[in-house]
């Protein structure tokens, strides 16, 4: 039985891999999960200098998911390459390092200084607040997204994938784009905007206002945008948002994704990547599947 899956020419053992900033860059997940098992693992975004996030508090539970508002916080680029890629080298799956930064110059820099490191993808994140350009992200306006992905794509030395923002009028303009600046694959979605009362403090939340809505009441949003892309563009999708179970997983597969990125289940259950790769295999074994594939994309 066949479950490898090919995204830019680099082959994971399997289509499962997580949401960025959900597994930090697997060290805290190592003692739940056996790494090796996974077709990838995603890293927490990583940025060209050290971020220190928005202020507290950034996380709040909504219906059917959570809402975060982390701001990207991060050690920068030189901790990362000492500390969390030697780690990650120790098990038999592929690094996928999630990128961010706040202008072309920030991703740029940091996709350059990961050009010599053993990884094997790079997801660009649009969605974080272009500082030139008053704080829209890059991922809301085709242009800019054609320009990133242009100029990181020139800089790259790994494959990359652009992670699309759900917070647009039209992702396939979105996809589109990011396919015409030489994108190597696109994930999607990032989290939607939300934003929620604490109605006995008569206040916001979280500080922020506004946050990342994620976890199951996105799913179906997701698959929708997904779907929608797969039929746009002809790049490979890592699909996401809302994945909890097998049977998210593999509706994320039979609209066109390629892989599958696990990420708000991991915080209520350590062990969710897991269970969906081998609710997968039984799924093929159930239904006499010998290939993946068959199932990629099998609902038009």
């Amino acid at each position: 039985m066949n479950m490898s899956v090919d995204i830019a020419g680099v082959t994971l053992k399997n289509p499962i891999t997580v949401a960025s900033g959900t597994f930090g860059s697997g060290m805290e997940y190592s003692e739940f999960v056996d790494l090796s098992q996974l077709g990838a693992v995603t890293t927490k975004g990583v940025a060209n200098i050290p971020w220190p996030g928005n202020p507290t508090p950034r996380i709040a539970e909504t219906y059917g998911g959570m809402m975060n508002a982390i701001g990207l916080q991060n050690p920068g680029i030189d901790v990362f390459k000492k500390r969390d890629i030697p780690f990650l080298r120790d098990y038999d799956t592929k690094i996928i390092v999630n990128v961010c930064g706040k202008s072309k110059e920030d991703y740029v820099d940091c996709v350059e200084k990961l050009g010599d490191c053993d990884v094997d993808l790079l997801e660009i994140n649009v969605s974080c607040p272009n500082v030139k350009e008053g704080g829209i992200a890059f991922g809301q306006q085709p242009d800019a997204l054609y320009d990133i992905t242009k100029a990181v794509k020139a800089a790259a030395k790994q494959p990359i994938i652009m992670k699309l923002s759900p917070n647009v009028t039209d992702i396939t303009e979105m996809a589109r784009a990011a396919e015409a600046g030489g994108a190597d694959a696109v994930s999607l979605i990032n989290t939607l905007t939300g934003m929620k009362i604490d109605v006995n403090r008569r206040t916001f939340a979280v500080a922020n206002k506004t946050a990342g809505v994620s976890g199951p009441a996105i799913h179906p949003i997701a698959v929708r945008m997904v779907y929608q892309v797969a039929n746009a563009i002809k790049l490979p999708i890592i699909g996401m948002g809302g994945v909890a179970t097998t049977e998210d997983a593999l509706e994320m597969i039979m609209v066109g994704a390629s892989a599958v990125a696990v990420g708000t289940a991991n915080f209520h259950n350590p062990y969710a990547t897991v269970e969906i790769i081998k609710g997968i295999e039984e799924y093929m074994k159930k239904n006499s599947i010998s290939d993946i594939h068959e199932l990629i994309g099998c609902v038009k």
